[in-house]
């Protein structure tokens, strides 16, 4: 009879998947590779239903594969948003939740604190940069998909999120910290001596763009002949913003393409007439993204020398996508390209001058200018005053 009954369960389930896969075979019009995944895919979930050990939803199934499908891509920033992490994630885009204020990098298995913006919750907390996190709300760092991590720090305004933290020669500790709107200024600036100029943008955000016009007039004001443009530690951001700064900086032609896997392109352009005074830009391993599709339009225009060390190497762009049960996916659907069309995606920049550091700087919203053991600002410097005085 066991056996009996068996037949039938797997005779039924096997109809019933021959069924499902021959519709939707019509429907999406899958040659026969197309049909033998589907059919595999259709059958492990009819087993699954029927034979595992205790009851399971179809929702959880289905969430479940469409996360290994995605997690299959190998890509970081790819990722399946369940139900409470995509309402999150459009409420976070439309304003209506809350960060604690920290820009964080996701290398080497591990989540550290860049740096930690002055006054926002993180830094009333008395997070610090360079802390590792451990655990949000309880939940280990490495049960965590690397795209899920900001999304689960982030939540509605006023609501707690307990962060554990390892900071070096401490034990670690558990920090409650409550979500706040951040409002952020992102561009600081300063005259180093009577020529050199020096602007630091710690990320891109809306108003970057007009932040950095700001800086730039007021630099120019004070009779500045060359300029140092800080984008260590920057992790990137809103890609519009980095165009404006561009434009800014960057000579006539294009700024970065956009190219989609089917070949559709975006170009950006710039149409400054020439620039107007020499450029060194600084990078180091945290610069990423909308910081090195700016020092890639700078070096390939020839328009800066790019000092310091290699950047991160995230060159991709990403859009959220339904998925019809209140979940989402966050998926990457194009690549960034510089002036001369290279891809910057796992790449990175390469510095025109390699210059490590002996003693990393603290990680702060601005860099000390003063700091004798900053070896890349002063190469910058070194190279600027021969440019001017050449």
């Amino acid at each position: 009879m066991k056996k009996k009954l068996l037949f039938v369960v797997l005779f039924t389930a096997f109809v019933s998947s021959a069924l499902t896969i021959a519709g939707l075979c019509f429907i999406f019009n899958l040659d026969a590779k197309g049909a033998i995944n589907l059919g595999r895919l259709l059958s492990a979930m009819s087993f699954i239903e029927s034979q595992y050990v205790q009851e399971v939803e179809k929702d959880q199934l289905i969430g479940g594969a469409i996360s290994g499908m995605v997690r299959s891509l190998g890509d970081p920033h790819s990722v399946y948003l369940e139900p409470k992490l995509y309402s999150q994630l459009k409420a976070d885009i439309s304003g209506a939740f809350g960060g604690i204020g920290v820009y964080m990098s996701f290398k080497n298995d591990g989540v550290q604190i860049l740096s930690v913006i002055p006054d926002g919750p993180g830094d009333k907390a008395g997070l610090q940069a360079n802390d590792s996190i451990l655990a949000v709300n309880g939940e280990p760092i490495s049960s965590i998909e690397y795209g899920e991590v900001a999304l689960k720090i982030r939540g509605e305004v006023g609501t707690p999120v307990d962060l554990l933290i390892h900071r070096e020669g401490e034990e670690d500790k558990t920090y409650t910290i409550t979500r706040a709107i951040i409002k952020d200024k992102t561009v600081s600036s300063k005259m180093l001596d009577d020529k050199l100029g020096y602007i630091r943008i710690s990320n891109f955000s809306e108003g970057t763009g007009k932040e950095f016009k700001t800086a730039l007039n007021e630099l120019e004001a004070e009779n500045m002949k060359g300029l140092i443009l800080d984008l260590r530690q920057n992790p990137g951001g809103v890609i519009t913003s980095c165009v404006e700064v561009a434009r800014e900086i960057v000579p006539a032609g294009p700024i970065v393409s956009v190219i989609q896997r089917d070949g559709t392109k975006e170009v950006y352009m710039s149409d400054l007439e020439k620039t107007r005074f020499p450029i060194v830009v600084l990078l180091d391993q945290n610069s990423a993204s909308a910081s090195e599709l700016l020092s890639g339009a700078l070096q390939d225009t020839k328009a800066a020398v790019i000092v310091g060390m290699k950047s991160y190497g995230k060159g991709s762009v990403q859009t959220l996508i339904p998925m019809f049960r209140d979940d989402g996916l966050k998926l990457t659907i194009a690549k960034y390209y510089t002036p001369n069309g290279r891809s910057i995606d796992g790449v990175g920049i390469i510095p025109d001058f390699e210059v490590p550091l002996e003693n990393p700087l603290p990680m702060t919203r601005e860099i000390n200018t003063d700091a004798d053991n900053d070896a890349q600002l002063r190469k910058a410097e070194e190279i600027l005053t021969e440019q001017i005085s050449g």
